[in-house]
């Protein structure tokens, strides 16, 4: 298996602050890894390391093979970076910020011309493109930022909580693009405090908090790994509450919580088996579901599990030691 990035004992320290206490970090080329932690955490960090924007004061690291240390001009020329907030001049058009982009990168005006069209066509903002970057919506400078981190042809692409802001329909919009370049080849490292968006997009995770790697996996690995399956179901009528909470009872060794207001009853089971058990002892007791399932813990349950903190906790170094 060939790595697009290598990363072996990344320290950063800031002051009497440590960003980073000694990440490792292992991304197989063409695939999408999710970057999950709180502010502070040391995302950030991590991710300015990797781009060549910050030294790290001890370990090493590989982008594209080859080193940010001793070949950072080479690792510039194969990745592109979206930050948290856009990057683009607002009192430019996105024609002229990606043709201003194209043209740093040493293309030649024709050729930058071109491939700033041909990303504004990409990204459903070729209607756009003439007008100045400030007459925008928050989720068309998010996209102009992406099509910019493209201009040149990235083999790696940092996007560093990309859809921070972003109402639902245009963080969907996001997820599909970081999708459709992730099958061209496009080795893709997502930093991102929205659980949901790693679920949604990554091959696998990996949980930074405090400085470290504390987990690293599949989605599905993980929870698995923080275990506590969760059996679910909801009676078609109200007056089956008291049996089914006693069913469960019975077969979980647990007592149910139950929601008043919705009827759900959830309670903690080792067994999947039970499942098909609960449906048997149901169908005896001419009991009707309107919702029955067996669910893993969420990712943010996973946070809770393996943190001890709230994906969105606040921390004071986040401006220096993100």
């Amino acid at each position: 298996m060939s790595f697009a990035i290598q990363a072996e004992g990344l320290v950063k320290r800031f002051g009497s602050t440590t960003a980073l206490a000694g990440v490792d970090l292992e991304v197989p080329a063409g695939s999408i890894r999710g970057v999950l932690g709180p502010n502070g955490a040391g995302k950030t960090t991590a991710v300015r390391i990797l781009a060549t924007l910050l030294r790290p004061d001890a370990g090493r690291a590989v982008v594209a093979g080859h080193d940010v240390l001793r070949h950072p001009v080479a690792v510039r020329n194969r990745i592109g970076l979206a930050g948290q907030y856009a990057s683009v001049d607002e009192e430019l058009t996105g024609t002229e910020n990606l043709v201003l982009i194209g043209r740093l990168l040493e293309m030649t005006r024709r050729d930058a011309r071109a491939r700033a069209a041909e990303l504004l066509d990409r990204f459903g903002l070729t209607d756009a493109g003439g007008r100045a970057i400030k007459t925008y919506s928050g989720g068309m400078r998010r996209r102009l930022d992406l099509a910019a981190s493209l201009v040149g042809r990235p083999e790696v692409l940092y996007l560093d909580e990309p859809t921070t802001g972003l109402d639902p329909r245009s963080r969907n919009q996001v997820w599909d693009m970081v999708r459709a370049l992730s099958g061209e080849g496009v080795t893709v490292l997502l930093t991102t405090q929205y659980l949901e968006e790693a679920d949604q997009l990554a091959d696998r995770i990996s949980v930074i908090d405090r400085g470290r790697v504390v987990a690293d996996g599949r989605a599905d690995e993980l929870k698995r790994r923080t275990g506590g399956q969760t059996l679910q179901v909801r009676p078609s009528a109200l007056a089956d509450l008291a049996t089914v909470r006693t069913i469960l009872a019975e077969l979980t060794g647990a007592q149910p919580k139950v929601d008043d207001d919705s009827g759900l009853l959830t309670a903690p089971v080792d067994d999947p088996v039970l499942l098909s058990t609960l449906v048997r002892r149901l169908d005896d007791a001419g009991i009707t579901a309107d919702e029955l399932a067996l669910r893993l813990p969420s990712l943010d349950e996973v946070f809770l599990a393996i943190t001890g903190e709230s994906s969105d906790r606040d921390d004071e170094e986040e401006g220096t030691a993100a």
